[in-house]
């Protein structure tokens, strides 16, 4: 560590900080995006699949900038880099700048930092939404996530308190409560994101159903708005997301349909019809990682942080939008979380093909080409997602949701 520690900081005085902004067709011009360092910190790089139009890439730009500014070291951004060698190549580049620390945030990012870790024994490669860290074996390289299902279960309640209201005030029927969902691929991370909003929203209101589609992409406005559109002229009468742009909430204000978001506020752009929107903060666990990094410290394998460690977050409740009492729903509900009295997917309130699920399930944690399943991940009533890894893998597709298409 010692002869690590001594190259990061020769390097770090050789070259001069510059956040790097890459496009798909080449590079743009740099910004500088640092913070004061100490002369023995270490230097953090960033690898992110979009840029700040990205509501997904924004929320960890935002917190890669908080936390290494807090912990005053330097730091390089680079963004628009694709799920290809393109991933390789940029982490091989922050290597050369002095990163001692390298973090990517895309799910297909994943076997580009798994080679750049087998490549650069000396530095370590932090991979957001991955799955492979802890079959790996490599001291070097590691998953990270959080327990979101529990923040979109959050969201979920206010979608399903605003459903009530619709009710009562005679805007809809109980049969009409059917959300909308735009989400980008048939992964298990989409799935349990939608599945824990669906049952937030129908603890509310037992009449809610849900109606999702999907767009092939994390990032296509067009698709986005097009999907939520589609929805809408389909009679779902609440829309939200897990994809990335702002088609879905914009299509949504244009049509006058409350929108549950995602990373981050859409208010100012959808003053009329944003509700709420659930977070990962990541800077908690960038501070916890460059730290230990910067210490010699092992970081863990598989690291999943929660609501107790600040990292998963709602906005501000939007009161323009939201139902009466929301805020006071959320803050009940999120206590009965922290406190274990519910649980997010508690099987005793979903059925599968009208059957509830049995004791035992399989999931697939120890990912193949194939997905197999390979875990027993149900026990004590209720399913124990992002606890045996920290990506999700609940994968059911429980009664009262219907996928439009099976293509992605």
């Amino acid at each position: 560590m010692k002869k690590f520690a001594v190259l990061v900081l020769s390097l770090a005085m050789v070259f001069s900080f510059a956040a790097i902004m890459t496009s798909c067709g080449g590079s743009q011009p740099a910004e500088e995006e640092s913070a004061a360092a100490d002369d023995s910190a270490i230097m953090a790089g960033f690898i992110c699949l979009h840029d700040e139009n990205s509501t997904y890439d924004l929320n960890f730009i935002n917190a890669a900038k908080s936390a290494c500014e807090e912990l005053g070291i330097e730091y390089q951004i680079k963004t628009n880099i694709p799920e290809g060698q393109e991933c390789y190549d940029a982490a091989a580049e922050l290597v050369d700048a002095g990163c001692g620390i390298i973090f990517a945030d895309s799910f297909g990012h994943e076997d580009y930092m798994i080679q750049a870790a087998k490549d650069f024994p000396d530095v370590q490669f932090c991979h957001s939404t991955g799955t492979k860290a802890h079959t790996e074996g490599l001291d070097n390289y590691h998953n990270a996530f959080a327990s979101i299902y529990e923040g979109r279960y959050l969201a979920g309640v206010a979608a399903g308190l605003k459903l009530n209201e619709m009710i009562e005030n005679g805007d809809i029927k109980a049969d009409q409560a059917k959300i909308g969902y735009v989400g980008a691929f048939t992964y298990a991370e989409v799935i349990s994101g939608y599945t824990s909003f669906f049952l937030g929203a129908r603890s509310q209101c037992e009449s809610a159903t849900m109606d999702v589609t999907f767009t092939g992409s994390w990032y296509d406005e067009t698709a986005e708005k097009e999907g939520a559109n589609k929805l809408i002229d389909d009679g779902c009468v609440l829309i939200s997301q897990h994809a990335d742009s702002m088609g879905a909430p914009t299509a949504c204000e244009t049509a006058g349909i409350p929108n549950v978001s995602y990373n981050g506020s859409t208010v100012d752009a959808c003053p009329n019809t944003f509700i709420v929107s659930s977070r990962i903060d990541w800077a908690p666990y960038y501070k916890y990682a460059i730290t230990a990094a910067q210490n010699g410290e092992a970081i863990d394998t598989d690291w999943t942080g929660d609501l107790s460690t600040g990292s998963v977050l709602l906005t501000e409740v939007n009161d323009q939008a939201a139902a009466e009492g929301t805020q006071e729903k959320i803050d009940e509900v999120k206590a009965q979380l922290e406190s274990g009295e519910i649980h997010v997917f508690d099987t005793s309130k979903f059925t599968v093909d009208g059957k509830k699920l049995k004791k035992s399930y399989m999931a697939d944690v120890d990912t193949d080409a194939e997905y197999t399943p390979d875990t027993k991940v149900v026990s004590e009533g209720y399913f124990h997602e992002s606890e045996y890894r920290s990506a999700p893998y609940f994968d059911l597709a429980i009664d009262g949701i219907k996928r439009l298409d099976e293509a992605f």
